[in-house]
């Protein structure tokens, strides 16, 4: 059986924790403490502009030592934003996520930003179902397997 990511977002609490485009550094990591994420989506009008992640923050802020406070989000995003389908199989969105070391990708249809997917998300699902999968096992092979 095929899963899709969208199986792993009706599973999950809907809140797309965002942030609009002209937003300092600053109010983007305080939001995302508030929040307790490790990303947030930036906004310009509505739509998708960019990712602000921690890495980002290491990387683009702190290193160069750019001012928090005054340093626009739309300055040290991340502009090209992967993104899956609601229709991407949790096997492919795993390997991607891998392959490009991404934690955390915008599920999307057309320009409609339906949820976010990390890969704490695949990896609690993953677990789940090989838990499952392990008692249902057990159960046929102890002979305690229900039957139909």
């Amino acid at each position: 059986m095929k899963v899709t990511v969208s199986t792993l977002l009706a599973e999950k609490i809907h809140h797309i924790y965002s942030i609009n485009i002209h937003a300092t550094v600053s109010d983007a990591v305080k939001e995302m403490n508030h929040q307790g994420v490790g990303s947030i989506v930036v906004l310009d009008e509505g739509k998708l502009a960019g990712i602000f992640t921690e890495r980002d923050v290491l990387r683009r802020v702190v290193v160069p030592g750019l001012p928090a406070d005054t340093t626009p989000v739309s300055e040290v995003m991340t502009r090209e934003v992967d993104t899956f389908s609601p229709d991407v199989t949790v096997e492919e969105a795993m390997a991607h996520m891998n392959k490009y070391r991404h934690r955390h990708v915008p599920v999307v249809r057309g320009e409609h930003i339906l949820g976010l997917v990390s890969i704490g998300d695949i990896t609690r699902w993953l677990s789940r179902n090989f838990q499952n999968e392990a008692q249902n096992l057990l159960s046929y092979f102890t002979g305690t397997y229900p039957e139909h």
